[in-house]
């Protein structure tokens, strides 16, 4: 029987390291296409995310600026407020003066709290003087004062001047988080306009499309509801979430090319 000989075993030279003629170390492998396309694919993946983080913080930048400047305005006629309404769909912070009259028997009460304490926000109808009807946030009341009882004032009968910030109205719940509103109990969780609407037995016809939050009535925050609840909390992480998608970038981008480097190293 013929037995096979190693070239190294005539030569007396050692046998040649298979992969060590193409100039890479032993046991060593070349990264393939699929290698190449995933790192490619991740790294375009990762610069979208960044960028778009990055077109996320200039948009929150211009509505922190515009909410900025409304709230720095003279308040406008309630007109003025439902042309702008009509005209952009947007008021949100925009003040507002008007006068009218709270139709106090039809209350509704928004989950809420104020300094370090819970209790409700105080929606409440005023008839206004064109016959038109708009829901007001009054402000603040502890928790056990939605009981008309419990309550060291009395209602503010007859036209009164209201000064405030025109509120949004929301389209849809925020989030799956929050619970369903309970009309039939008077009990809400987010500012569904047209349903709280129907609790209060308004007409839809004369109902102005957004909410106002009073910040005083008569001239005073003292009488009824705790007012000026509006706080402005516009989180913007925007940038340290734009940095953190390019950093992953550049990190994939790092190992890829110290991955590829090793593999074609030549031997030593």
């Amino acid at each position: 029987m013929t037995k096979a000989v190693s070239k190294g075993a005539v030569t007396g030279r050692p046998d040649p390291v298979v992969g060590a003629s193409d100039g890479m170390k032993p046991g060593s492998r070349r990264p393939g296409f699929v290698f190449y396309l995933v790192t490619l694919v991740a790294f375009c993946i990762l610069l979208l995310l960044g960028n778009w983080q990055v077109q996320r913080l200039e948009w929150k930048e211009g509505l922190v600026a515009t909410i900025g400047s409304r709230m720095q305005q003279a308040p406008v006629t309630l007109a003025d407020a439902r042309a702008n309404w009509d005209e952009t769909g947007d008021v949100d912070y925009l003040p507002v003066q008007f006068n009218g009259a709270f139709v106090n028997d039809r209350e509704q009460f928004y989950l809420a709290t104020h300094e370090g304490r819970s209790g409700w926000y105080v929606y409440t109808p005023m008839r206004l003087a064109d016959g038109g009807m708009l829901i007001v946030n009054r402000g603040f009341i502890a928790y056990d004062q939605r009981d008309v009882s419990r309550r060291t004032w009395q209602p503010m009968d007859g036209t009164v001047e209201v000064v405030g910030l025109a509120r949004n109205r929301l389209d849809k719940k925020p989030g799956w988080v929050v619970p369903e509103n309970t009309p039939q109990e008077q009990t809400w969780y987010w500012k569904d306009i047209d349903a709280m609407a129907s609790a209060m037995g308004l007409d839809e016809n004369l109902l102005v499309p957004f909410f106002v939050d009073v910040s005083t009535t008569n001239g005073s925050t003292i009488a009824g509801p705790v007012g000026n609840v509006t706080r402005v909390v516009l989180p913007n992480n925007h940038l340290q979430y734009a940095v953190t998608w390019f950093g992953l970038a550049l990190a994939l981008l790092a190992v890829a090319m110290f991955f590829v480097w090793r593999a074609f190293r030549p031997q030593d």
